[in-house]
Parts: structure tokens; sequence; C-alpha cells
């Protein structure tokens, strides 16, 4: 890749960057009322980190088996109230621990 095709990609992502920012509160004036609006407003961020973050928990290890678990793991700590470092930490846990069987077996 040239330094010339890399400074236009460049561009091209800043100026799309940019805009998806920059529109609302261009076209938003005012506070938004509408419950449903706000609503969605508010659960998009939880939505596209949820996106963003289930294909790669499947994709990270090496077998599907041990991706499973340490995905059932997580969500069942975090079901349970627990904080993002012990949920992170059991969940990596479990992943070594089927691996481990896994390579054994």
């Amino acid at each position: 890749m040239t330094n010339k095709t890399f400074f236009i990609y460049l561009a091209i992502m800043v100026i799309s960057t940019y805009l998806i920012r920059a529109i609302p509160f261009v076209l938003v004036k005012h506070q938004i009322q509408n419950k449903f609006i706000r609503s969605f407003l508010y659960y998009i961020p939880y939505a596209v980190l949820t996106a963003m973050t289930i294909p790669a928990i499947f994709t990270a290890t090496e077998s599907f088996i041990s991706a499973a678990v340490g995905f059932v793991v997580a969500v069942l700590l975090a079901l349970k109230g627990k904080s993002l470092t012990v949920v992170a930490l059991a969940s990596c846990a479990a992943v070594y621990v089927v691996e481990l069987i896994i390579s054994f077996i």
C-alpha cells in the first residue's frame, strides 16, 4: 500500500467517523423527550458491545468447547452480580482449565 492510498483511506475513515458523531449534535438542538427514542439510545452501547464481543469469544480459543465454557461461566457470574474483574478472571481460568483438559485427551 502506498502512502497516497493510506492517507486517502485514513481521510475517508476520519470523515465518516466524525460525521457519525457530529450529525446528532447538529440535528438535535434540544433534549429528547420521546421515551422510546431515549430507551433505544440508552441500550445502543450495550447492543454494540455485545455484537462485537460474542463473535470474538468463540474465535479466540483453540476449541469451541472451551469458548462455550468460558462464555457460560462469564454469563452466570455476571447474572449473579459479580464484578467485571471477577467475571473476566473466572472465565479466563475456565477456558484455561478446559484447554488443559482437552490437550490431555
